[in-house]
């Protein structure tokens, strides 16, 4: 059976659970309980390094896609690489970074505000684009703006994108959206599998 290629995965599972935490087991103890919940693709937010075991904790996973965010150096970028991850996202978007991650045979997602930075991402051949903040940029309006005049952009908002609205985003045109705090804020880890299961479900209904 043919592998399914990071980009791939996140075209067809289409949410991204955004994971930030203090320390790696608090990551993977989020991820565990998101996975339960059906979730598959996740993105570890590794601008504090000790974060990067929860990587290759969960790099070992294979019917994951672990991808490491938070990343603005190739130093970083290459210890993420390292410890498994399988798409390195910045918060920005930097010609360097791209170079870096085609270098390494790694897909690199970058993150932009504007339909200027997201049409010059395009055109670099960024495969995939974060906009955030999704919600003060203007939420599911704000993506459909810049999609009228470019669909061919492949659009991933995140930032304060809930469990009851990211359906929209999707509907919006974009190819899948990043949840965080969303699935865990204020929630012990059952909560976070039941969160995990109503996002899944109510996609399965979406598609």
């Amino acid at each position: 059976m043919r592998i399914m290629n990071p980009i791939e995965a996140i075209y067809k599972n289409k949410i991204v659970a955004v994971i930030r935490a203090q320390e790696p087991e608090e990551a993977v103890e989020k991820a565990q309980a998101m996975i339960q919940g059906g979730i598959k693709v996740f993105e570890i937010t590794v601008e504090k390094g000790q974060i990067l075991p929860a990587v290759e904790q969960l790099s070992h996973n294979k019917d994951l896609t672990i991808m490491a965010g938070g990343i603005i150096t190739s130093k970083r970028a290459q210890e993420a690489i390292l410890k498994g991850a399988k798409v390195i996202v910045s918060p920005v978007f930097q010609i360097n970074m791209l170079k870096f991650c085609t270098g390494s045979k790694v897909p690199h997602i970058a993150t932009v505000s504007t339909p200027n930075e997201a049409y010059n991402a395009w055109k670099s051949g960024i495969p995939i684009i974060k906009i955030f903040p999704a919600k003060s940029m203007g939420e599911v309006e704000y993506i459909e703006d810049v999609l009228r005049p470019m669909p061919f952009l492949n659009l991933m908002p995140a930032g304060g994108i809930s469990i009851d609205d990211f359906t929209c985003y999707l509907k919006a045109g974009a190819v899948a959206v990043g949840m965080g705090r969303c699935l865990y804020k204020d929630a012990g880890l059952k909560e976070i599998t039941e969160r995990s299961k109503y996002v899944v479900n109510r996609l399965n209904e979406c598609l």
